[in-house]
């Protein structure tokens, strides 16, 4: 399973170790998802999603019917 967010879509990103003598080196910058459990009024039941931490706060603060519409519109999410 890829660590993508199933609500905004964030992925990973690439960027550089900088040492300090200045030399790169390639890494990555993982997403913090988490494994979330949410009750939609709406539909009558629980959805299971990883979201990015980001995104359980957006959800906190607009509330997750508004959130899975703008998800299921951009194509992020299948549930």
């Amino acid at each position: 399973m890829s660590r993508v967010c199933e609500l905004t879509g964030k992925k990973a990103m690439t960027g550089n170790n900088v040492s300090f003598s200045n030399k790169k080196n390639k890494r990555k910058f993982s997403v913090n998802l988490l494994r979330k459990r949410f009750y939609v009024a709406a539909e009558d039941k629980w959805l299971t999603l990883r979201i990015s931490a980001a995104a359980l706060k957006t959800v906190n603060k607009k509330g997750i019917d508004a959130i899975l519409a703008d998800a299921r519109s951009n194509g992020f999410t299948t549930k």
